[in-house]
């Protein structure tokens, strides 16, 4: 099986535990954590992913800015992005939706959803 690699991107470094934990549930999926938007897009810039984790609300860079960033072009312009938040608005779930986000899931978020967003998403069985 191929090796896949995820970006997790919140401002809460538990969460962001948690999340990596849950992921590794998916075989062959390994993660790499990102404090931020700021954080995320550098390290966007510096390796290949092939699915990012995104909070919404985080300082520096939000997640939605940098979803609008990742649809703007270059290499991870159709990676697969799952929001993660608390944001459970209609509004802010079409907003993300029409900003090119994959999935919405809305926190507290079970470990399990999560994997099947990703299984989904990543086309894995």
């Amino acid at each position: 099986m191929s090796h896949l690699h995820a970006l997790v991107v919140d401002d809460s470094p538990v969460l962001r535990r948690q999340l990596c934990s849950a992921l590794q549930r998916v075989a062959g999926l390994s993660t790499t954590e990102a404090a931020d938007g700021a954080d995320a897009w550098r390290k966007l810039g510096a390796d290949t992913f092939d699915i990012v984790l995104t909070d919404i609300n985080m300082p520096v860079l939000d997640g939605l800015k940098l979803l609008s960033l990742l649809r703007g072009g270059g290499p991870h312009q159709r990676v697969p992005v799952v929001v993660i938040t608390t944001e459970s608005a209609e509004e802010d779930r079409r907003r993300a939706l029409s900003l090119g986000a994959s999935a919405y899931l809305v926190k507290p978020v079970q470990g399990q959803q999560v994997v099947d967003a990703v299984r989904a998403l990543l086309r894995l069985s």
